[in-house]
């Protein structure tokens, strides 16, 4: 009977509604569109690591139900490695009222922190945030910021470490940095300390801009370190492969921050994932559209480390890693 048929259709018709009427609520609060800023240093067109966070970042807010184009709009923003340029693309997203601001790395969550006391900020990776004033604490930083805390000083000190267990007779190391970057400094100290007790002269190679790259790696030589050091810096990562290049060309044994590094054909690397800071922020912000206040979310800290060593480069060097090192590594890379 045609009416019976109908009738069914619309029972399940019903039935399909009413379950798919909770979902369809949570992936739409209030039906309201969500403007989200995303303030980043390069563009995922131009590197694959940085491709591979922000798609990881995406599918962290489509797992909580926010889908950019139609609960969300995402407005990008990239400095390209010019971190004078974050004012100017901060006051862009601020003008365009997004209801969440997310940054990646202290300089950017700190010109999103000046150019606004109102919107919430969730900055990525960010090195000692109560040092630097960012926060008041971890615990309840206050304020319109939260986050996710790299102990970026503590692990640089820790790769210094891991470096002169790997390379014993090491006595001399080149340490890469951007000073312009806040956080650095305070890595710095951290690695000076660390130095002194394992007998390990630093020097510091100073790199503000992608342009001062190659020059401060050529004046690094004129040292003649036994090892090189990279501290954690949105600059460096995207210009990883020449600074592996580098390193390989002129028979430099180095230690990276981030395992990308090892990747592209460094010796070592030792650090947070990237990838599981980028599913912090997608929480934190999934949080805050959903009317937390950032100041009551505690900042983030990750408790997974991961060290990554190259046995093909260590071949190439003619390096021979001790074993006590090497059963400690999460992969190595053949």
């Amino acid at each position: 009977d045609n009416r019976v048929i109908s009738r069914r259709a619309v029972s399940r018709g019903i039935l399909l509604a009413l379950l798919a009427a909770p979902l369809s609520a949570a992936a739409q609060p209030g039906g309201t569109v969500y403007r989200i800023g995303y303030l980043g240093n390069t563009p995922p067109t131009k590197d694959a690591a940085s491709q591979r966070f922000h798609r990881v970042f995406v599918q962290g807010l489509r797992e909580a139900g926010w889908v950019e184009g139609q609960n969300t709009i995402i407005e990008r923003r990239y400095s390209d490695g010019f971190m004078e340029r974050f004012p100017d693309l901060v006051a862009e997203l601020v003008r365009l009222h997004v209801d969440v601001i997310v940054t990646i790395a202290a300089p950017a969550a700190r010109a999103a922190k000046q150019a606004t006391t109102t919107i919430p900020i969730v900055a990525i990776g960010m090195s000692d945030p109560v040092g630097q004033g960012l926060v008041a604490s971890l615990a309840r930083p206050g304020g319109n910021i939260t986050g996710s805390a790299t102990l970026f000083p503590e692990l640089a000190a820790k790769r210094l470490e891991l470096f002169k267990e790997a390379l014993p007779k090491t006595s001399r190391v080149a340490v890469l940095m951007n000073a312009a970057n806040p956080g650095n400094l305070l890595i710095w100290k951290e690695v000076q300390v660390a130095g002194r007790a394992l007998g390990v002269t630093v020097h510091a190679i100073d790199v503000r801009g992608p342009v001062d790259l190659e020059g401060g790696l050529g004046a690094m030589i004129k040292d003649r370190p036994q090892g090189l050091l990279v501290l954690d810096d949105p600059l460096f990562i995207p210009h990883r492969a020449s600074i592996v290049e580098f390193a390989a060309k002129h028979r430099l044994p180095a230690i990276y921050p981030f395992r990308e590094y090892a990747e592209a054909g460094g010796l070592m690397a030792y650090s947070v994932n990237l990838l599981d800071l980028a599913r912090l922020a997608a929480t934190s912000v999934d949080k805050i559209l959903r009317g937390a206040k950032p100041s009551d979310l505690p900042i983030e800290q990750p408790t997974t480390f991961e060290l990554v060593i190259n046995a093909r480069t260590a071949k190439a060097l003619r390096l021979t890693i001790p074993q006590a090192v090497l059963q400690r590594a999460d992969r190595i890379i053949q």
